[in-house]
């Protein structure tokens, strides 16, 4: 069955909130206006006013009350218009979405999901076009998930809004027209198992959200050039599957990490770090990173297009560890 990766975000809110009547949604115009991307449409002409609630224009209440709809037994699932918007609730997430349930022990579940649209989008400047994962890798207790496929969308989806810890979850607004093969009926997938998009021998290309499919470009163009590259997405940032990981640099012994955050401080710093220290003896030459320009993302969609990675600038950090 072929859906849009938003269609199979909406599918997957929908399926849940029919699985379990725990499962709300509250966000800015969720309801009747089906929220700014229009992956709640329809939700609140089902459940109603009392599972899809419209919120104030305030991040800091949002998730606030979410916090307190999952301490109080409620599932509930965040929507915030854009990601970077999740800055304006940032001690809320930070010290309690994030800590309560290991500051309180067994007095607390915090079984809360919240979904934010991320990434360039086109000449949305600097202000809501972000990739901000990386900032919340330093947060422990949460759970961030980033899918690049449809299927992957809909499947982590479902194991997020069923799982007991917080989630963010991110949404590549370049992402969700885009059109994909997804398994029949009710499945999902596990939180913290990476994927191989495509199998190759010579170099390992590690890459999240929309930076999948310019990984997946980059390789095609390196095969004709006869370098085989393996695409490894890992799926869930925080938990890393250093596993698959590992298994993927055994068998290529170079590596690369894509992202569209900046590169200071990235996911990419990380992920290089953790290969360092972890997998040194596996790698023929350094772990190359290749991110957004450490630049506030401008307006001019020209601009911006030279400040995020693309097929291009992968084939050549690939080249060169050769």
């Amino acid at each position: 069955m072929q859906v849009t990766y938003g269609q199979a975000v909406a599918d997957a809110l929908r399926e849940e909130m029919e699985r379990d009547d725990k499962v709300v949604v509250f966000g800015e115009d969720v309801a009747q206006h089906g929220g700014i991307f229009g992956i709640t449409r329809g939700l609140y002409e089902i459940f109603g006013e009392d599972r899809v609630k419209n919120t104030p224009i305030s991040e800091t209440s949002i998730i606030g009350v979410g916090a307190g709809a999952a301490l109080t037994g409620l599932r509930p699932c965040i929507e915030l218009m854009y990601s970077d918007f999740l800055l304006v609730a940032f001690s809320e997430i930070y010290h309690c979405v994030a800590k309560w349930r290991f500051m309180h022990g067994d007095q607390y579940k915090i079984p809360m999901v919240i979904r934010a649209a991320a990434g360039s989008a086109f000449g949305a400047g600097a202000e809501h076009s972000n990739c901000v994962e990386s900032l919340f890798m330093h947060t422990p207790g949460l759970i961030i998930i980033s899918p690049s496929t449809a299927a992957d969308a809909k499947g982590l989806l479902k194991s997020a809004i069923r799982s007991d810890n917080p989630v963010l979850f991110f949404e590549h607004k370049q992402l969700y027209q885009v059109k994909e093969e997804i398994p029949e009926g009710d499945y999902t997938i596990p939180i913290g198992v990476a994927d191989i998009k495509r199998e190759g021998t010579d170099v390992t290309i590690i890459a999240m959200g929309l930076m999948v499919k310019k990984a997946l470009d980059a390789a095609e163009k390196l095969a004709a050039e006869g370098i085989s590259a393996e695409v490894l997405d890992p799926r869930t940032i925080a938990p890393l599957d250093k596993d698959t990981i590992r298994k993927s640099v055994e068998k290529t012994h170079r590596a690369i990490v894509v992202e569209e955050g900046n590169k200071t401080g990235g996911i990419g710093a990380e992920i290089a770090a953790m290969m360092q220290e972890e997998m040194y003896d596996e790698l023929d030459g350094p772990v190359l990173r290749v991110a957004a320009l450490d630049v506030p993302l401008p307006y001019d969609v020209a601009l911006e297009l030279v400040c995020v990675p693309n097929a291009d600038k992968i084939v050549d950090a690939v080249k060169a560890l050769f």
